[in-house]
């Protein structure tokens, strides 16, 4: 890297997961809009021809109207060809395929649990755990090998699971996870602000939060817009919109979107606990005891949210296959577009480009006390050059506390019983999670035959 008047030359980001058919775009596009720093992007995916296909689209996007930086992609067959040298690493991956993730969601509802999502807590994300965890040993380990100085922004789920892998492998990486939950929960303060004051669309980095918890079950404990105490107007805005749920900018098919909700969840879990939940009502909802939002799809729709299907994502990435044609043969033009991810914003401030606070997940080095000290939590954390520092967010809140520390207790369970190859103890982790309301009896019939549908990728486990 060269440092210039103008900003950061040469910088290297090694992209693991480089044919993704979403994630990689986006990044593309932020990169592209950012006028202080240009390099190279390497792109690695166990996927070479997906990784080729992104290596055009990315070159594609210099000459797009209003890039500002330029960027050479390029595509790996190796980890260790796109790792050497690096400055940054991504990490946004795909564990398995969809059919290991439809029976992660689905195979549970054989006993009368529902996902919404199935990717971070609940079995499936227990089960998608084990998958994920024995490669981000690899990548760390390969990290440390190729480019042990580089810092490493997770954004695969689970995504607490994962980057606690990371630090379990390689314990001075310089890594952290990354997650927009918290950005969507800014948005509908701000959008409360508007509809209470009067005061014409806030940018939802203005209010001020500070977040504490878990990735997927985080929480507000504090929030201010100017001189504004938001958790003030908060109380009046739940329970207000409680029963019908807030639906401003949702046409009358908004259900139909898999990934909206009413918000009806936040609500609820502020009236009964006092604080705010910073993450879509999907995610909440699988945090939390399975009797309470998801006990049957009824009473999911009763609480204005959505199952996401697999099928659903089987046919979007046809789609994107579609897309990525269309980009490399130039039938579509490419546009940028701000993704609203802070990554790149992220990498900026961490070459000393500026200045930056905002949520991230990292071991916790005492930033929440009542927790175990290494479990990876979501907090602020200050960003500035080369150094990546969470902000002590005090201990959880104790309405909130059982809540949080029953699931961080579970998510620790199966990291150690991941790294020792141990299924029984992933078990024990399995059958005291929230989601698995059933016997103990069906509840190792339901782990066994989830193990079997995905033991291709569980061979280490010696299955």
């Amino acid at each position: 890297m060269k440092y210039t008047d103008k900003g950061v030359e040469g910088v290297k980001i090694a992209y693991v997961g480089g044919g993704s058919r979403g994630w990689a775009w986006g990044l593309m596009s932020d990169l592209a809009s950012a006028d202080d720093m240009n390099g190279e992007v390497a792109l690695y995916d166990i996927d070479f021809e997906a990784a080729k296909h992104n290596e055009i689209i990315g070159n594609k996007y210099n000459d797009a109207e209003g890039a500002k930086s330029h960027w050479d992609y390029k595509a790996y067959e190796t980890a260790g060809e796109a790792l050497t040298g690096a400055d940054f690493v991504i990490i946004s991956i795909l564990p398995g395929t969809f059919d290991e993730m439809e029976s992660d969601v689905h195979t549970p509802e054989k006993y009368g649990i529902y996902q919404a999502v199935g990717d971070t807590v609940g079995p499936g994300g227990l089960i998608r755990a084990l998958r994920t965890i024995p490669m981000f040993e690899e990548i760390a380990l390969n990290v440390k090998k190729y480019c042990p100085n580089a810092w490493v922004i997770n954004y695969t789920n689970p995504m607490t699971i994962c980057t606690r892998a990371l630090y379990k492998a390689f314990p001075e990486i310089k890594a952290f996870g990354c997650c927009h939950e918290v950005f969507g929960t800014q948005g509908l303060l701000a959008q409360m602000i508007t509809e209470m004051h009067g005061i014409e669309k806030p940018r939802r980095e203005e209010i001020k939060v500070e977040v504490t918890g878990l990735n997927h079950f985080t929480w507000i404990t504090k929030a201010k817009y100017r001189d504004i105490d938001v958790f003030e107007d908060y109380k009046e805005f739940a329970k207000k919109y409680a029963e019908t749920g807030y639906l401003k900018g949702k046409d009358d098919n908004w259900m139909n979107n898999v990934f909206d909700c009413s918000n009806k969840v936040k609500f609820d879990l502020f009236n009964r606990f006092g604080y705010i939940a910073a993450a879509g009502d999907r995610h909440l909802a699988e945090d939390c005891e399975g009797k309470w939002y998801l006990e049957s799809p009824e009473k999911v729709k009763e609480w204005g949210f959505g199952l996401t299907p697999v099928s659903w994502r089987k046919e979007n990435l046809k789609e994107r296959l579609e897309k990525s044609e269309k980009l490399r043969s130039g039938e579509e033009p490419i546009k940028l577009n701000n993704t609203g991810e802070e990554g790149v914003n992220q990498m900026r401030a961490i070459l000393g480009l500026h200045d930056l606070v905002t949520n991230v997940n990292l071991p916790n080095m005492g930033q929440i006390p009542n927790l175990p000290m290494g479990a990876v939590v979501e907090t602020n954390a200050a960003f500035t050059n080369n150094s990546v520092k969470p902000i002590c967010a005090g201990p959880l809140p104790k309405s909130i506390y059982p809540l949080i520390s029953r699931v961080c207790g579970q998510q620790e369970m199966i990291i150690e019983a991941a790294f020792e190859r141990d299924l029984e103890k992933a078990f024990t982790a399995f059958t005291n999670d929230q989601l698995v309301t059933i016997n103990t009896e069906d509840a190792r019939k339901l782990f066994d035959e989830m193990i079997e549908n995905t033991k291709e990728y569980l061979k280490m486990y010696n299955i």
